[in-house]
């Protein structure tokens, strides 16, 4: 989930208030003009005095954004990776669940698993395997979210599932995922770009059910 905050911005010679978002992929302006600018396409970027400026592939935007323009402008030129948008950290218990698309099952995604330090491992889980921390399950078509109650299950109280689905797809959208994810107790809390071709989101166990399992 990004950042906002109500701002002055000024672009081809129009100045208005309005809201700006900086997101993972992306800087938004909302107000009496509309602007998206790709993070990938940004030039430069400089700070100053609270005014965060920018060059793209568009022109040069401004942006009175007072104490939060040192931070934007730090995050939009060191963007988190994969790995830190998923909340992956050294010495955790990764499991993965492949789709039939197999976009779980790219060799460089589990390379930078193994290289976070993380424990992996891959399938459903016997009943001698330790809980994962997180789980990642890919899900290409409605039916396939039949198995996100079971898997909801399996979670320790602080794990956490993330559903990887294609996007764009009429054979699974996105308000499928949180029904499922919903209807298995589950709290969803994060969406994130896994890559060119399909979201993640991410699901945790509700508070109160992790206070009772504590017990």
């Amino acid at each position: 989930m990004g950042q906002s905050v109500r701002c002055l911005a000024s672009y081809e010679g129009q100045t208005a208030e309005g809201t700006a978002e900086l997101e993972t992929d992306e800087l938004r302006f909302r107000g009496p003009f509309r602007l998206n600018v790709p993070l990938r396409d940004v030039r430069s970027v400089v700070a100053l005095d609270g005014r965060l400026e920018l060059t793209f592939a568009g022109g040069a935007v401004a942006f009175d954004l007072g104490p939060k323009a040192a931070p934007w402008a730090d995050r939009i030129l060191h963007p988190p990776s994969l790995l830190d948008k998923l909340g992956v950290r050294a010495g955790q218990r990764v499991r993965l669940i492949p789709a039939a698309d197999g976009v779980l099952a790219d060799k460089d995604f589990r390379q930078a698993l193994v290289e976070a330090g993380a424990s992996l491992s891959e399938g459903t889980s016997s009943g001698a395997d330790e809980p994962p921390d997180l789980l990642f399950f890919g899900a290409t078509v409605v039916a396939d979210l039949e198995d996100v109650p079971r898997l909801s299950a399996a979670l320790p109280p602080q794990g956490a599932l993330w559903i990887v689905y294609p996007k764009g797809r009429r054979e699974i959208r996105e308000g499928d995922v949180l029904a499922a994810g919903r209807a298995a107790g589950l709290t969803d809390v994060k969406v994130t770009r896994f890559s060119e071709t399909h979201t993640a989101l991410k699901f945790v166990v509700p508070r109160a059910k992790r206070a009772r399992q504590a017990t």
